[in-house]
């Protein structure tokens, strides 16, 4: 699947770079599930029909539409052929997780010819499978409203703004997982989570303020005393970690939570570099 921009998205007109709505969304990946159903690439988990057995039930068993009922608590999602008109935007990426955790790549199958049957899969590869949709869902779903992603653990996601890509997927220096990288990955699930609201947002700047906390005293060590400082008056003063009534809350909560966050990101990254660097140990 080519990924070229074509000669009006180089051009920069409007028409060519203009999001797509749920309708076209739903329509596109409508298209692609198809395809890969055709593939065998379900049969694994959710079976597949045959001209002379019937349904082969996969792992999920004979009642598809319970065990969407039950993993996802909604009905009326199955079959996707059938009822994807009808699904809501969190109707459609809860799908796509659900999907992603039962796809694999066929290695092995055959023909079966008599009606035009289709494929019959026997042995099946779940890593490559799961890859092979993330790359086909991906490229509709950064082309959707203001972009997402499915990311490796089969999570629809917001995507950083342009040029913060680089950092949101940085890995942390080996420092302290259970203080500083683990808080920050979940700081980052929270932030970029689908849909996020502004209070999940406070609570993400709010988790990785905590990490910087957790490293002041040693940012004591490698920074100037007014330039540690700076860094938790914001957090301070303007009703993210606590709650006081000379602190400054009538600023425009989206942008400033997100510069905050991505503020936030990289100092922790440039914080863990320059302690491990005062250690002789990077």
């Amino acid at each position: 699947m080519s990924n070229r921009s074509y000669y009006s998205q180089r051009a920069g007109r409007e028409v060519a770079t203009a999001a797509l709505g749920l309708v076209d969304l739903k329509r596109l990946f409508k298209s692609q599930y198809e395809q890969l159903e055709q593939e065998g690439y379900f049969q694994q988990d959710l079976g597949f029909h045959c001209v002379d057995s019937g349904f082969n039930p996969g792992l999920l068993g004979t009642d598809l539409q319970a065990e969407i009922l039950l993993s996802l608590r909604k009905p009326d999602l199955w079959p996707v052929h059938s009822t994807i008109d009808k699904w809501s935007e969190d109707d459609l990426f809860d799908m796509l997780e659900f999907l992603f955790d039962h796809i694999s790549m066929p290695t092995e199958r055959h023909f079966h010819d008599y009606s035009a049957c289709g494929w019959h899969c026997h042995k099946f590869d779940r890593v490559s499978g799961r890859t092979r949709y993330r790359e086909k869902l991906n490229r509709l779903l950064r082309a959707y409203d203001s972009g997402f992603e499915l990311t490796e653990q089969g999570e629809v996601v917001a995507i950083p703004p342009t040029g913060f890509e680089p950092l949101m997927s940085a890995e942390l220096p080996e420092y302290d997982d259970a203080n500083v990288t683990s808080r920050v990955d979940a700081a980052i699930n929270k932030f970029r989570r689908h849909r996020s609201s502004i209070e999940d947002r406070r609570d993400a700047v709010r988790d990785l303020a905590d990490v910087l906390e957790f490293l002041r005293p040693r940012l004591k060590e490698v920074l100037l005393s007014k330039d540690e400082q700076d860094l938790f008056n914001i957090a301070n003063n303007f009703g993210i970690r606590h709650h006081r009534t000379d602190q400054k809350v009538g600023y425009d909560k989206a942008i400033w939570l997100s510069w905050v966050f991505y503020y936030y990101l990289a100092t922790i990254h440039a914080a863990v570099r320059l302690i491990e660097r005062s250690k002789g140990t990077t």
